[in-house]
């Protein structure tokens, strides 16, 4: 009877010991939720808010009064509708070349054999160390003399390679069993054969990673656009929402809930992408770190 009684206990007090880790486990997912949630809330609440609500001493959580005509008073201050067009082409060509060249190049350097393979790659690593700020006077310098400020191509063709989409295809790419490519091979399937119907479909997870990321980093891009576009008709989002600080005669401080409803409509379409393709993305990068 001992023996059974201790039995049991030990199972009660495992029991209560898992209880009080998950307990611990969700109160710590809540609190970090809470964490990253909240400036997202309070980004959308005060993007409804009036100006006077805003600068009052004591924040409040939930405005008094919803004023919607702050998302229309964006469009009326500045192009807003023209920078969102800008950033939709910037970003499908900058996705687009992205994966076109990281896809393929990332097949040579996994299942190609050339002389300089590995210390090629290791060029390619290197770029990822040496971030667009080093590199932006040569490479504006480039496309001034080529003709390209103030248009697409500028804002594109700087971004049209990535060494993080080359890595990551890499990576994945080396995990398939060769055995796939000689079969696709004995079928009659040439290269892009090869890497179109048998690589990509097998890594679907990571080019989604990829491409969401890529996406992301497009749409949020700041820097280069504000260098190579300074004529409004090229203007971005990013420095669009910059110029908003500048309706009201130079006063910054006059207009934080127009400022916060532009920065809304500019970051609803990387929202949407996240939570549509999150489970491809954690999938992709959980693969990438076991390989």
């Amino acid at each position: 009877m001992s023996k059974t009684n201790s039995q049991l206990e030990r199972q009660v007090a495992a029991k209560r010991k898992k209880k009080i880790v998950l307990c611990v486990q969700y109160t710590l997912a809540i609190i970090v939720t809470l964490i990253v949630v909240f400036p997202l809330y309070w980004m959308i609440s005060s993007s409804v808010k009036s100006q006077e609500e805003i600068l009052l001493l004591t924040p409040t959580l939930w405005p008094h009064e919803i004023h919607l005509e702050n998302y229309t008073n964006v469009f009326n201050r500045v192009n807003f509708g023209k920078y969102y067009y800008n950033t939709i082409v910037m970003t499908a060509g900058i996705l687009g070349s992205q994966i076109i060249t990281g896809v393929f190049a990332a097949y040579g350097f996994s299942k190609g054999k050339f002389k300089g393979q590995n210390a090629c790659f290791i060029f390619v690593l290197g770029a990822l160390m040496i971030p667009l700020q080093v590199t932006f006077i040569p490479i504006y310098i480039m496309c001034a003399n080529w003709g390209m400020t103030d248009s697409f191509l500028g804002l594109i063709l700087p971004e049209c390679v990535s060494p993080y989409y080359i890595f990551m295809l890499r990576q994945t790419f080396m995990a398939i069993d060769d055995s796939y490519i000689d079969a696709a091979k004995v079928d009659g399937l040439g290269r892009i054969g090869i890497i179109t119907k048998i690589l990509t479909p097998m890594c679907k997870s990571t080019l989604f990673t990829t491409t969401l990321v890529t996406f992301t980093n497009g749409w949020n891009s700041y820097f280069w656009p504000k260098i190579i576009a300074k004529n409004e008709h090229r203007r971005v989002l990013t420095v669009g929402l910059a110029q908003l600080k500048n309706t009201f005669a130079g006063q910054a401080t006059m207009n934080n809930h127009e400022i916060m409803a532009g920065a809304v409509m500019a970051i609803l379409p990387v929202v949407i992408m996240f939570f549509v393709f999150q489970k491809y993305m954690l999938t992709g990068y959980s693969k990438a770190a076991m390989k």
